[in-house]
C-alpha cells in the first residue's frame, strides 16, 4: 500500500509541473471568433449572395450550389474563402462546400439540408408571400413525429403527419390522405425540412385552392442496405433494389396506413387516399399505387428514378381497366432531368396500354426547386 500511495504521490507531481509548464489557456477575442465564423450566406436586396468559409489552410475551395455548376472561391488575406453568384430566383437552396476535396457544411449557418449520404448547409432566397413556400400569415396546421418498430424490415423506424388547419382528433370530420415520399438518400423529414410541404399546404388550403388533407411522409426505404451502397445502387443492384421496392410498399399496406387509420380521422376508403413521391420516391408511388388500385385513386410521380424498364413484368396488371379506378395519374419530370428520357419511355408504354395519364414537363434538373413546384401544382387537383 505504500509502495502504491508513493507511484500516486510521484504522478501527481508530475502532472502539477507538467501543467505549470503549459502556457494559459486565453479565450478567443471576438476578431477571431468573427473570422473563423464570417458571416454566411449574406443574402442580397437584389437576390444575389455571398457565400464564406473560413480554411486558411486549403489550397482550393469550391461552392457546390443547388441548381448549379460548382464554382472556385477567393482566398482573402485572413484565409476566408467567398463567391458572390449572380441573383437566385425565390427560393430555398442547398449547398456546400469542397475543401482540398473535403465536402462541408457551413459552420456559420444553422440551416440544414438533412441527408443521409450527404447533408448540405440551405440559403432562403425570399419572395412574395405568393410563393407557396413562404410563411405566411394563415391558420398553420401540425407536424406529428412518429417512432415505431416495423416488423417487415425489423427494425425502428419513423414517419411525419401533417394535419391540416383545424384538425379535431375528438371531432367528426373525416380527412383524404395523400402518401408524401422523398427520395434516394433522404430520410422521413425531408419533405416537411427540405420540401416545405407542410407551408406549401398551408397556404394552399388558406387560399381555397387545396381541400384540407393530411399528409403522412414516411421513411421510405424497404430495405435501408441500399444506403450502403450509395448513389447508383439501384440501377448497379438489380435484385436489392426490387427488394427495397417490395418491401416498402409491404411495409406501408401493412404497417403504416393501419397506423395512420386508426390513430387518425382518416376517410380510408379508395377514393380519399393518394399517393406521390420523388425520384426513389416517385417509383415507390407508381409500383405501390398501380399494382394496388383498390387502395389508391391517386398516383402522382416527380422525377421517377430507378424505374424498372419492364413494364409488362413490373405492371403486369395494369391496363386500360384501371381508367375506372384511377382518379387522376400525374407523372411529372424537368425537361433538364437526367431522368427525363426514362419517365417519357414510361409514358410512351402507359399509352400503349391506353392508361389516361397527365404528363407534366416543366423547366428545371433533378432538385427540390422542381419538386416543391411539383407539390404545389398537385395538391390542389387532389381529392376533388
Amino acid at each position: 500500500m505504500k509502495i502504491g500511495l508513493a507511484a500516486f504521490s510521484l504522478v501527481i507531481l508530475c502532472v502539477s509541473a507538467s501543467a505549470q509548464n503549459q502556457p494559459p489557456v486565453v479565450a478567443p477575442t471576438p476578431a477571431a471568433v468573427r473570422s473563423a465564423r464570417p458571416k454566411s450566406p449574406e443574402v442580397h436586396t437584389d437576390r444575389s449572395v455571398t457565400f464564406r468559409f473560413a480554411a486558411p489552410n486549403a489550397k482550393a475551395v469550391q461552392l457546390f450550389l443547388e441548381g448549379a455548376m460548382p464554382a472556385p472561391m477567393t482566398k482573402d488575406e485572413a484565409g476566408v474563402w467567398s463567391i458572390t453568384v449572380a441573383p437566385l430566383e425565390p427560393d430555398w437552396y442547398g449547398y456546400s462546400f469542397l475543401s482540398d476535396g473535403v465536402f462541408a457544411i457551413d459552420p456559420a449557418n444553422h440551416w440544414l439540408k438533412p441527408n443521409l449520404i450527404a447533408t448540405q448547409s440551405m440559403v432562403h432566397v425570399p419572395g412574395p408571400s405568393s410563393l407557396p413556400w413562404e410563411i405566411n400569415d394563415v391558420p398553420h396546421g401540425d407536424l406529428h413525429h412518429h417512432l415505431y418498430r416495423a416488423k417487415v424490415t425489423d427494425d425502428f423506424r419513423d414517419y411525419y403527419v401533417y394535419t391540416p388547419p383545424g384538425y379535431d382528433p375528438l371531432g367528426n370530420t373525416k380527412y383524404p390522405v395523400l402518401y408524401l415520399l422523398h427520395g434516394f438518400s433522404d430520410d422521413a423529414q425531408a419533405w416537411p425540412m427540405v420540401g416545405k410541404a407542410d407551408i406549401i399546404l398551408d397556404n394552399l388550403i388558406s387560399e381555397g385552392k387545396a381541400k384540407p388533407m393530411i399528409v403522412v411522409m414516411p421513411f421510405g426505404y424497404g430495405n435501408p442496405a441500399v444506403i450502403e451502397g450509395g448513389f447508383g445502387i439501384l440501377e448497379k443492384d438489380i435484385r436489392l433494389r426490387d427488394d427495397n421496392l417490395a418491401k416498402f410498399t409491404q411495409g406501408l399496406l401493412s404497417e403504416i396506413i393501419p397506423q395512420v387509420e386508426t390513430n387518425y380521422r382518416v376517410d380510408g376508403d379508395q377514393k380519399s387516399r393518394a399517393i406521390a413521391g420523388l425520384s426513389m420516391g416517385g417509383s415507390e408511388s407508381l409500383l405501390t399505387g398501380l399494382n394496388h388500385l383498390d387502395k389508391f385513386a391517386w398516383v402522382a410521380s416527380f422525377s421517377a428514378g430507378a424505374l424498372p424498364e419492364s413494364y409488362d413484368q413490373y405492371f403486369s396488371g395494369l391496363t386500360s381497366s384501371a381508367n375506372g379506378k384511377l382518379k387522376l395519374l400525374w407523372i411529372a419530370c424537368g425537361t433538364a432531368d437526367f431522368l427525363i428520357a426514362n419517365n417519357r419511355k414510361f409514358r410512351d408504354w402507359l399509352t400503349t396500354k391506353g392508361v389516361n395519364h397527365v404528363d407534366v414537363e416543366t423547366p428545371g434538373a433533378h432538385t427540390w426547386m422542381v419538386w416543391r413546384r411539383n407539390l404545389a401544382t398537385l395538391a390542389p387537383l387532389l381529392f376533388r
